[in-house]
Parts: C-alpha cells; sequence; structure tokens
C-alpha cells in the first residue's frame, strides 16, 4: 500500500501565493522564464530558472546558477516570502480549468515507494535531466516543486475533501494568467490528518506518475542518498519522502499529443496520401479542421487538406496496451515505413505539439511551410495509461499531456 505522510509545508503569505507561484520549470526555456518573471522579485522562477539572473551567455547548469538559486532561497525565507509551518499537514490544491475543478492531496510520497514499484511510471527518463533536478534539490535541500500523481479514486478520501471545500474558504484562491483557476486549502484539523493518512495506507495500493517522471526520479536519488550518508538512519527523516499532489483517477484527463513532421520523405503529397491509404480508410476529405472522435480515428492535414483516418484491422491490437496505443499505430503504420522516422526521441525530422494549443496550430505549421504533414490524435485513456504501469510497460515518448500544469510555490517540502 501506497506511503503518503503529512509534511510542514514552507509557504508564501496569501498576498503573495499569487505572484509568487510560477509554472514548472520545464515548460519554458531560459528567455521565456525570464519574461514571466520580468518586474516579480517574489516569483518562485528567481529559484527553479536562477539562469535569469545572469547574462545570457552563462550555462544554465553551471555551479553559480545552482548557488544563486541557494541564495535566493534563502531570502525568499528570510523576507518571509516563504514561512514554515508548525506542524505537519495535507493540503487540497485544485485546478479549473474550462469550468471543470480536479482536486488532488498533497502529501510526501514515499521514496521507497518508487523503488519497491508501489508508485508507477510510465516513461523512461533522461539521466541528464534527472541530474539536473538531482542537483538542485541537494543545494537547496527541499523539493521545491511538486510532482504530479494520481491514484484510483477512494470514496472516502473523496468525501473529505468535499467536506473541507464546502465548508471552509480555501488559503489562496486566484486565476493565473492563462486563464486557469487555482485553489489550496491547508488541512489543519489533526484527526482529519490521521484518518487520511490512514486511508491512504489501506486504500490506495499503488500512486502512478502522470506528470514530472523526471522531478521523481530525481527525489527517489536524493532519498537514497542520504539513506546511504546517515548511519543513524531511521527511515522517518523528511528526506525519506518527496513532494506530490494526488489526484483521483476520475478528475483527471489526458489532453491529445499531435505530430507535425518537416518532410515527405521525398514523396509528394498524393503519392504520400496514397501510401497511407493503404493502412488507413479516409472517411474525410476537407479543408476544415477535422477532429478524431474515438480510438483508432486519426487526422492528417497536408497539403491544404484534412484528411478523417480509420486504422483499418489488422494495424493495432487491442489485447496488447502498447500496441493498441494510436501512438504505436501512427508509428508502426507510417512515421517507420513511409517516413523512415525510427526513433522519436533522437528524430528532428518530427516534433510534437500538445492539445492544449488546438488543432489551428498544426494546421498553421504546415501552412507556412515549416512542417510538411500534421497528425491530430485522439487522446490516450486514464485507463490506458494505468494498464500499461500496472502491466510494467513503457509509453512511447510524448504521449500524455496533462492541464492544467501545476504551479509551483504553493507549498514546499523540505527535507531537513
Amino acid at each position: 500500500m501506497a506511503i503518503i505522510k503529512p509534511f510542514k509545508g514552507l509557504r508564501p503569505p496569501k498576498e503573495l501565493a499569487k505572484t509568487l507561484a510560477c509554472l514548472p520549470y520545464d515548460v519554458m526555456n531560459s528567455e521565456e522564464a525570464a519574461a514571466m518573471a520580468e518586474g516579480k522579485p517574489e516569483s518562485l522562477l528567481h529559484i527553479t530558472r536562477a539562469e535569469i539572473c545572469f547574462d545570457t551567455e552563462v550555462d544554465s547548469h553551471s555551479e553559480e546558477v545552482y548557488m544563486r538559486a541557494v541564495t535566493n532561497f534563502k531570502d525568499f525565507q528570510k523576507k518571509a516570502y516563504l514561512k514554515s509551518d508548525t506542524e505537519s499537514r495535507y493540503y487540497i490544491y485544485a485546478q479549473t480549468m474550462n469550468g471543470k475543478t480536479q482536486y488532488g492531496i498533497v502529501g510526501g510520497a514515499a521514496c521507497a515507494d518508487y523503488d519497491n514499484g508501489i508508485i508507477k511510471k510510465h516513461e523512461l527518463t533522461r539521466p541528464d535531466k534527472e541530474e539536473d533536478r538531482r542537483v538542485l534539490t541537494r543545494h537547496l535541500n527541499a523539493n521545491i516543486e511538486p510532482v504530479f500523481f494520481t491514484y484510483r479514486a477512494v470514496p472516502e478520501i473523496d468525501a473529505i475533501v468535499t467536506h473541507i471545500i464546502t465548508n471552509k474558504m480555501p488559503e489562496y484562491d486566484f486565476t493565473s494568467e492563462d486563464g486557469f483557476g487555482h485553489h489550496f486549502w491547508v488541512i489543519e484539523n489533526e484527526e482529519t490528518n490521521k484518518t487520511l493518512e490512514n486511508l491512504f495506507a489501506t486504500k490506495v495500493p499503488y500512486t502512478y506518475v502522470a506528470d514530472g517522471h523526471h522531478r521523481t526520479a530525481a527525489a527517489a536519488g536524493i532519498g537514497r542518498e542520504r539513506t546511504a550518508a546517515n548511519p543513524n538512519h531511521t527511515g522517518d527523516e523528511s528526506y525519506n519522502y518527496f513532494m506530490a499532489v494526488h489526484f483521483p483517477d476520475d478528475q483527471l484527463q489526458i489532453i491529445d499529443y499531435n505530430r507535425v513532421i518537416k518532410d515527405l520523405n521525398g514523396l509528394s503529397a498524393p503519392e504520400f496520401v496514397a501510401k497511407v491509404k493503404e493502412s488507413f480508410e479516409i472517411h474525410a476529405e476537407r479543408t476544415e479542421i477535422i477532429k478524431p472522435k474515438k480510438l483508432h480515428d486519426f487526422s492528417m492535414y497536408v497539403a491544404g487538406k484534412w484528411y478523417g483516418l480509420t486504422a483499418k484491422e489488422g494495424t493495432y491490437d487491442d489485447m496488447d496496451p502498447i500496441k493498441s496505443l494510436d501512438v504505436s499505430v501512427l508509428s508502426s503504420t507510417i512515421l517507420e515505413p513511409i517516413l523512415n522516422i525510427k526513433d522519436l526521441r533522437t528524430s528532428t525530422r518530427i516534433e510534437f505539439v500538445g492539445g492544449i494549443r488546438g488543432l489551428g496550430e498544426l494546421q498553421k505549421r504546415v501552412d507556412a511551410g515549416e512542417m510538411a504533414v500534421a497528425f491530430a490524435l485522439n487522446p490516450v485513456s486514464m485507463k490506458q495509461l494505468m494498464h500499461i504501469a500496472d502491466t510494467g510497460n513503457i509509453m512511447p515518448p510524448k504521449v500524455t499531456w496533462f492541464e492544467p500544469k501545476l504551479r509551483s510555490g504553493l507549498v514546499i517540502h523540505k527535507l531537513d
């Protein structure tokens, strides 16, 4: 069963929450981070992306950048931008998008659960990206940003959340510049915290990394390091846990993650469409955008036209958790045999566009001549994601896109 503990959070005062909170470090480049933090000395980006405090020539992974993050973190606490709670607590972090709100429990996930398979993953991680977050965590001695977890919904946990949000005003309540709502409650009642801890320990057999695989792997690695270095290790130390927001699976929705390709591998557009027809039925052809409606339906934009595609039987295997994925179907029928794109992780001819940008973004990039063809996919379901994780499989790259992104800075977990 999952071990998820309350902790003494380091948090901003109410009046600074909106300004201090920021998007995760990995959804922006340095220039974008600098623009977001401009005129906001309280923005957490001065810690999570401390390279913005230097000239653009400075390497964002240099020691001086990490040390500046440490200095800024200390300054934030001295200036009372961040204050520590006096008792260990759980927190509720809710997000609203398009009128729908999802409610997550913020708690300390056990590093040991990552190593023993209680925390399940569905993506591979890159060692260089893991190490970057591990180095920052070592320097700050804190999990500065939360990771996004899910679990199979538990009615008793849902009932506690409903009771709190119905009877208590949120500690923070604001709309970010992207239009998403962010709402945050502190669970102060000691008995409620104990009940939640027991419910996780008895009703939640597994948790799943939804978004933040590199931060999760880095945090678990820090836990192993600290354990090995402490001859008096007991297992109760704060470094045995890392900060995660746990959302019930029935409140989450995965957004489509689409593909654009720079060339047609030497084919003309008619030749390319003819080859696509070998594996797909074309059920629509027009200039207006076509959006996939169900599993194994795709839409393709090439040479000024949208095509509605349905994969032919035999191109997928719904009994196989990986071969049933539409991203796998696209790779095995078009990307590999027709376009000669073998490795999605390394190919420079393919790029990925989150569905939050809309299918018009795909058409725009093709019409501009930047790309030759675009594919829109039906999003993966939570059921598929969890089944893949449960069976020990790994998804192909760039399959899941979650929105809204968790804001960093509403609460921080210190490791001492």
